[in-house]
């Protein structure tokens, strides 16, 4: 694996609306990386253009503005004063100004579009969003559902989602030997790299339907490496020894880093969510399929996670 590069930046893109769930989801975001100055936050806050938005996406930003109705003008101008309070918010909790940049736009599509087309742009390290209540983001944007756009098609860049407000710093990560297992294990790594103040707990289920991801060789060797992989994927404890050398070789304390006891269960989702609430972890970080991989008939893991998580974070890799 590369070289540990303890200075490297992290750059996060929070969309928020001005709504309490924004608050929520940056008050989790500096609650994890208070005082740390290798965090970068841009804030972007899309407003819904109304009737005009039909051609949007032809105009600049400058004639945009003699499009609009007045009142889409009062939300532009109540997004700009909670971008100014959400920066004295950060900075009160740990995050200087001088690490945030913020940006109001019109939408040129729709809110997710184009939330989705920044975060396209291979600028950020992950997406941040809040979401109200239980369930799939529902109703987040000014009103619309977000939730099955951002979370079916959010698949480039891994999505942090806050539901609630989130008081721990402890994490469970799912583990096992495949692709998207390790890859998530690698993202929480990479940004919690020499984090002081983050514990993670690694949790093993055996489902009773369907079993367990093998591991393949092959592309977990194009992702790192053939040695690293042969050194630890050979491990007679794999499942667990190799998601949590991943941790360690990106930064992460290994007196921090804990396993929990194998379960077998036939709802593995159900199990996340009961062991994640048992060990006071308030974020869930998990790997899913990729992008048009077939579930079977069973929901995925992920999916449902999502649907069941309540006053805590989930992480989607993948």
């Amino acid at each position: 694996m590369a070289e540990i590069i303890q200075d490297i930046q992290h750059k996060v893109l929070a969309a928020v609306d001005g709504s309490i769930h924004s608050f929520n989801a940056l008050r989790y975001l500096s609650y994890l990386f208070t005082d740390l100055e290798n965090i970068n936050v841009h804030l972007l806050c899309v407003v819904p253009a109304g009737s005009a938005r039909l051609g949007m996406e032809w105009v600049d930003e400058r004639d945009q503005m003699t499009m609009v109705s007045t009142q889409v003008r009062a939300k532009l101008s109540a997004a700009r004063r909670f971008m100014e309070e959400a920066v004295l918010q950060l900075g009160r909790r740990g995050i200087a100004p001088a690490q945030v940049t913020t940006s109001v736009k019109l939408s040129r599509s729709s809110v997710a579009a184009d939330i989705l087309t920044e975060a396209n742009k291979g600028l950020y390290d992950a997406l941040l969003i809040g979401r109200r209540g239980i369930g799939r983001i529902e109703e987040l944007f000014m009103g619309s559902s977000l939730s099955g756009s951002m979370a079916e098609r959010c698949y480039k860049i891994p999505l942090w989602i806050v539901d609630g407000k989130v008081n721990s710093r402890r994490f469970l990560l799912p583990v096992d030997s495949s692709f998207n297992s390790l890859k998530a294990a690698d993202h929480l790594g990479f940004m919690l790299a020499h984090n002081p103040y983050v514990e993670v707990s690694l949790l093993h289920l055996s489902s009773m339907v369907g079993g367990n991801t093998a591991a393949d060789l092959e592309s977990l060797s194009k992702m790192w490496g053939h040695d690293w992989c042969e050194r630890h994927l050979n491990h007679p404890d794999a499942i667990y020894h190799a998601p949590e050398q991943m941790l360690i070789d990106r930064g992460l304390n290994p007196e921090r880093i804990y396993r929990l006891d194998r379960a077998v269960c036939l709802q593995p989702h159900t199990h996340i969510i009961r062991q994640s609430s048992k060990s006071n972890c308030g974020t869930i970080v998990i790997g899913r399929r990729p992008k048009g991989e077939k579930k079977g008939i069973l929901k995925g893991v992920s999916d449902s996670v999502l649907d069941m998580a309540k006053h805590m974070a989930i992480w989607v890799i993948g």
